[in-house]
């Protein structure tokens, strides 16, 4: 009986088809790019976001034409597919590279140490000078304490949801969130105001939290309780089995265990909520000079300073300035709690084992 062939001298599979090099995309990416702007100077077009388009969909009949003719009409389309996701979100990032891109090159004009240190006082909108350091310091007092509020009930509303909702009531608790979370903010601010009304109360920052923590609540239920599900039915169950009560079984095995995805929609949740102007221009109603006291008087915030200084901006570049400048500090401040947002989710994520 002779001994089969050793595997290096067998002979190659011919069950593969041909295909296209790894990088045929790039070759034809590059070439739809030159034909666009070709076509671009022949016929006059001067937007780039025409050549852009023009690029994309030669891109796309390339791809399929030249995948059809050397591997077939299967892989053809599994190719054109995977170009419309290309396609799809280099456009979708278009509009987002344009606002950084303009609000940078805009807001680094008089944003430095002086500007994020100073108030307005007694400087006028069409002079130049004046800073942001009275909207930096409402917003951080109004966003924290609209979380303060929010944060607690909200996962607690979504542990109930999840660990205990059973019945109408559990229904009805998810109807009303569902409905939360679609409302525009300045009905959450009309709500608010409408008891500052009744209760013969002036403009103070603690009612702009108030709102806020409206807007924040079904945002951080909906990720919590999603994240619980998450948790395996087996580590509660082996936490019951154990004959640990019910709820230091939630303290100690579900929440730790969801602790990071919880964060990461609190978070979230804070920087959806950091943006808002109506509700604060309603109740907190601004404020030119500095104040630290969140319960007594108006305060300024930074979407209402921004919405002031380009409101006010007609024939003054220094508050026409100002404006973009503090919209680049929204943006970093943002951009700072979501980068937050995915530590605290990577450092407290479940450790895989070996």
């Amino acid at each position: 009986m002779s001994n089969p062939a050793p595997v290096a001298d067998r002979a190659p599979s011919t069950l593969r088809g041909a295909i296209l090099p790894k990088w045929s995309p790039f070759a034809i990416a590059g070439g739809s790019v030159v034909l666009a702007v070709v076509i671009g100077l022949v016929f006059g077009l001067d937007s780039r976001i025409q050549w852009g388009l023009i690029a994309g969909l030669l891109f796309l009949v390339g791809t399929y034409g030249i995948s059809a003719r050397v591997e077939g009409g299967r892989q053809a389309k599994d190719r054109i597919a995977t170009g419309l996701v290309w396609v799809a979100f280099l456009i979708a990032l278009v509009p987002l590279i344009s606002l950084v891109w303009t609000t940078v090159a805009r807001g680094t004009k008089v944003l430095d140490i002086f500007f994020l240190t100073h108030s307005m006082g007694i400087v006028t909108d069409n002079q130049p000078g004046g800073g942001i350091y009275h909207a930096i310091i409402g917003s951080l007092e109004q966003v924290g304490l609209a979380t303060v509020i929010a944060a607690p009930i909200g996962v607690l509303t979504a542990v109930y949801l999840v660990e205990y909702g059973r019945g109408n009531l559990s229904r009805a608790i998810t109807f009303f969130v569902d409905v939360m979370t679609g409302i525009p903010s300045i009905v959450a601010g009309l709500f608010i105001l409408s008891l500052m009304l009744i209760f013969d109360l002036e403009p103070f920052g603690f009612a702009g939290s108030l709102a806020l923590a409206i807007l924040m609540m079904p945002v951080v239920v909906r990720s919590t309780e999603e994240m619980l599900k998450l948790v395996p039915n087996e580590l509660r169950e082996a936490s019951l089995a154990l004959g640990i009560p019910k709820w230091r079984t939630i303290l100690k095995v579900v929440l730790p265990t969801s602790i990071g995805g919880i964060t990461t929609g609190i978070m979230l949740a804070v920087a959806r909520i950091a943006g808002e102007t109506a509700p604060v221009l309603l109740l907190v109603f601004g404020n030119r000079f500095i104040n630290n006291n969140p319960f007594e008087g108006a305060q300024q915030s930074l979407p209402l300073y921004i919405y002031q200084q380009y409101a006010n901006s007609a024939g003054a570049n220094a508050a026409y300035d100002r404006a973009w400048a503090a919209s680049l500090t929204l943006i970093a401040f943002v951009m700072i709690l979501n980068l937050v947002a995915r530590g605290v989710a990577r450092w407290k994520a479940p450790k895989s084992g070996r």
